[in-house]
């Protein structure tokens, strides 16, 4: 696709990459067959192809509108079309790139640009987080049904492993997750524990940056890249652990956040090479099962994060199984559940047209638990269904403690 980059982004690396992103794409539609957004409105704007284009008008200078900012603040950024791109063209990294510059030029009403805020601020904050959660079970019965469904119960106590063995990893306890579902970390430390891994949790690591990005901050999503870095270099482990996909997957980005800053830009590559999923380490030193599963068949929603960011499709069922568990084969398995971050609140929606969906295909075994990867997944997921929905790490846990 010739292009010809202009206005803010013409002569920086952001721009040679949106150049070389848009320049990859030959219109072939093939990404549209998995998009989620074109599956449900079969509207070429609300697809991949239909979004480069506008991206591609927008970044060689042609006028934008709210109505081109629209199509693009419906994208969920899950990368399912990079799985199927045959030209390899890497739309996430377009798409991080033009999305706030196309925003900038965009005047949102006072209103949106409040709630976009808000969310920022409360997501990025686990006291502010688990402040409004301790307010919002206490005034539950009044609250309206939508939000009423987001209000999470207490978590369960959890205890954390009194941990000296040899090997050390960072742990990122993740902003909403260390409100709302602190046993993951908690379950994944003593999992770790048997594997001959302790887990240090950096004081000083904080919010991975996601959703100041995808709201259009970037340089908010800079600063709490620089935080972490910092965080984890003085933490001298072998490795960074999110049991969160989702954070994980952004965090292999810093490199292209921070590729124009000569102070953090190497060392943001440094960084992404020592994260790793708690998969990555249990396939190292599979875990054995004490005893069988109380229930056996389950049904596994694999994050986009995962299977598109970190590229684990399939192992999460893999090691389930080979622990006892049936993992149950699932419909349209890489479409999204419709969390995205902070897209159930943009784009409630769509998100709730695609949650249901889902639920549909995960629920149509009758599982007797859906287990994720993700923080966001599992309160989305969890909103809508009586089926219970627990991390992957919890069944690990539940089948090799002593």
């Amino acid at each position: 696709m010739r292009t010809i980059i202009r206005g803010p982004l013409a002569g920086t690396t952001g721009g040679a990459i949106a150049e070389q992103a848009l320049k990859a794409c030959v219109h072939c539609g093939m990404c549209n067959a998995t998009c989620p957004t074109y599956q449900i409105r079969a509207d070429e704007l609300e697809g991949p192809r239909g979004r480069i284009y506008l991206m591609k008008q927008a970044l060689e200078g042609e006028p934008v509108s709210r109505l081109t900012l629209d199509h693009l603040d419906s994208c969920l950024s899950c990368r399912a079309c990079e799985a199927t791109c045959p030209s390899g063209v890497a739309y996430h990294r377009l798409y991080d790139i033009a999305h706030p510059v196309i925003a900038e030029q965009v005047t949102r009403p006072a209103g949106e640009r409040l709630f976009r805020f808000g969310i920022r601020q409360l997501t990025r904050s686990p006291f502010l987080f688990r402040l409004a959660l301790m307010v919002g079970r206490l005034v539950k019965p009044v609250l309206p049904g939508a939000l009423k469904a987001k209000v999470t119960a207490p978590p369960p106590p959890s205890p954390w492993p009194k941990s000296t063995q040899p090997r050390r990893m960072s742990l990122l306890p993740g902003c909403v997750q260390s409100a709302t579902a602190p046993h993951f970390n908690a379950t994944a430390a003593r999992v770790l524990d048997r594997a001959g891994i302790s887990l240090v949790q950096s004081r000083k690591a904080g919010c991975c940056g996601a959703v100041s990005l995808h709201l259009e901050a970037p340089e908010e999503a800079k600063r709490a890249a620089r935080r972490n870095i910092q965080a984890w270099e003085a933490d001298g482990t072998e490795a960074i652990i999110a049991t969160s996909s989702g954070c994980a997957s952004f965090i292999r980005d810093y490199p292209d956040l921070l590729r124009d800053d000569p102070a953090y830009a190497e060392r943001a590559r440094a960084v992404a090479a020592r994260v790793r999923d708690p998969l990555q380490v249990l396939a190292e030193a599979p875990p054995i099962a004490r005893r069988p599963p109380a229930a056996s068949r389950i049904a596994v929603q694999e994050p986009c994060s995962l299977q598109h960011g970190l590229k684990l499709t399939g192992q999460i069922a893999g090691l389930l199984r080979q622990l006892g568990y049936e993992p149950q084969p699932i419909a349209d398995n890489h479409l999204c559940c419709g969390s995205a971050g902070a897209y159930s609140l943009t784009q409630p929606e769509m998100s709730a047209r695609l949650r249901d969906n889902k639920l549909t295909a995960l629920s149509a075994t009758s599982p007797a638990a859906i287990y994720t990867a993700n923080i966001g997944c599992w309160m989305h997921l969890a909103e809508a269904t009586d089926i219970p929905v627990r991390h992957w790490i919890e069944a690990v846990d539940e089948v090799t403690r002593p």
